[in-house]
């Protein structure tokens, strides 16, 4: 996280600093609450809300973090209780907590009143019409939390939650939910709760995908299941498929194994240790293809491996529409009490750092600038095999001309030889120099790159760090 930036741009919505010197602020949870209730946030303290950084006592900071984590596991001062996991930040020499808190499916209140998020602050909700609201805003939001009382233990594969339980524990020994009752444990994750406007009380949608047998899952989501294709020789089926009906936690390895099966592991050395590229990348592209799929929409979700490269689809509710890169967009969960189980047994990182770490190990993996993650009603992912140093057809391909031709198809001439000129003088020029010479997005210049080389214009020479650009064909 950088720190610095968060300062710059103060206490907002989704900013609140605290001072902290000497002990916990009393009103640092009524914020987690309202954050919860609203867009989440981070919280920093050590901070003035002017952003003066005052910071905190070296010896008080472990104690403060043990403290926030043990109240935002109580019930009597959060519920329902959402585990948050402070962390130390030094800057400027001197001590913060950094404290996340993801935007949550449920309805929480702070001992006992509920509080929500202005860009003024945090206030208490007290009026029967504004809290209808938020529950009626939640509920259409996120599926997962769809309330199913007739689900039962039986229903779930024997066993997973043992297994579960016992890989958070292998991963955080520390973890307060370790000592809970499988009841008490359902419970505090929000995979068993009561809906506030009907009543009904029961296992969620979120409790079925986890940890459901096949059966069970049809029963209540008929249309879910994930499809994996090879196509490589046969282009209109395919040469290999596996096709998943099985819970999220079984889902997970089996895609990963298809992943290992059929693509290749270049070696790769970090800090003289091996490292697995593959592994690295596509465990965050499966585990955001799994956490963020919207399931309650028919749309079957796929991971499609070509010659080229990897393409998965799957239905999505958009929070924003377009092209994601890092630092461009606000993460936010689209299953929260999904990406909470999948974060504890530590197959899912902070909310956000999974496009961050493919954009930072791709050009070591493919020899690729990039992949695309591509948010709309379908959310799309598209990562580049070893070997394709700058096939822009896949990456780009026709999901950008669809998008950027109606609005750049009118100045492509004038654009194109634009490009060729800055090209003509510098052909080592890079993507983002022509987007800031022409004053047009990237993916806008990709997309014109992409018809000059289509017209046998344009041509990229080498790789994508030493390569340049050589025009093959004047234009008349």
């Amino acid at each position: 996280m950088d720190i610095q930036s968060v300062l710059q741009k103060g206490e907002g919505i989704s900013a609140e600093f605290k001072r902290a010197e000497s002990k916990v602020p009393d009103n640092l949870f009524e914020t987690v609450c309202a954050f919860l209730n609203r867009n989440g946030g981070i919280i920093l303290l050590g901070v003035t809300d002017s952003g003066k950084v005052e910071g905190i006592k070296a010896g008080m900071v472990e104690k403060f973090c043990k403290e926030i984590s043990n109240l935002s596991n109580n019930p009597q001062k959060l519920n329902p209780t959402f585990l948050l996991e402070p962390a130390v930040i030094d800057f400027r020499r001197k001590k913060l907590i950094s404290v996340y808190v993801p935007v949550s499916s449920q309805v929480h209140r702070c001992a006992g009143k509920i509080f929500d998020r202005s860009v003024d602050g945090d206030y208490e909700v007290r009026s029967d019409d504004q809290i209808r609201n938020m529950y009626s805003r939640k509920s259409a939001y996120y599926s997962e939390g769809m309330v199913y009382p007739y689900v039962r233990e039986a229903d779930f594969v024997p066993g997973i939650v043992a297994r579960v339980r016992q890989m958070m524990e292998v991963q955080r020994p520390d973890q307060p939910w370790n000592t809970l009752s499988d009841e008490e444990f359902y419970r505090i994750s929000g995979l068993y709760r009561r809906d506030m406007l009907t009543g009904r009380e029961g296992f969620t949608l979120a409790a079925l995908l986890l940890f459901g047998q096949e059966e069970a899952i049809r029963d209540v989501v008929p249309h879910y299941k994930i499809d994996a294709l090879l196509r490589r020789k046969d282009k209109e089926r395919y040469d290999d498929r596996v096709n998943i009906r099985c819970n999220l936690i079984d889902a997970y390895p089996l895609l990963m194994q298809f992943i290992a099966k059929h693509l290749p592991d270049p070696f790769w050395l970090e800090r003289d240790q091996r490292i697995s590229l593959r592994d690295i990348i596509f465990r965050e592209v499966i585990v955001n293809f799994l956490i963020h799929r919207e399931y309650l929409n028919a749309y079957p979700a796929s991971l499609i491996i070509y010659d080229n490269g990897v393409v998965l689809k799957n239905a999505n509710k958009p929070h924003v529409f377009g092209e994601l890169y890092p630092g461009n967009y606000e993460a936010f969960p689209k299953n929260p009490n999904i990406a909470n189980i999948f974060t504890q047994i530590g197959r899912a990182e902070e909310l956000g750092t999974g496009v961050r770490k493919v954009f930072q190990y791709i050009k070591m993996y493919s020899g690729c600038e990039r992949a695309l993650f591509r948010e709309e009603d379908l959310f799309t992912v598209k990562i580049p095999l070893v070997g394709m140093e700058d096939d822009l057809d896949f990456i780009v391909g026709e999901t950008v001309g669809e998008t950027v031709g109606e609005t750049v198809g009118e100045t492509v001439g004038e654009t194109g030889l634009k490009i060729l000129q800055l090209i003509n003088n510098k052909p080592f020029i890079t993507r983002l120099e022509l987007s800031e010479a022409i004053g047009l997005s990237v993916r806008g210049i990709e997309w014109n790159l992409l018809q000059l080389r289509k017209k046998g214009i344009l041509k990229r020479m080498g790789a994508t760090k030493k390569g340049y650009w050589k025009i093959v064909r004047r234009l008349k």
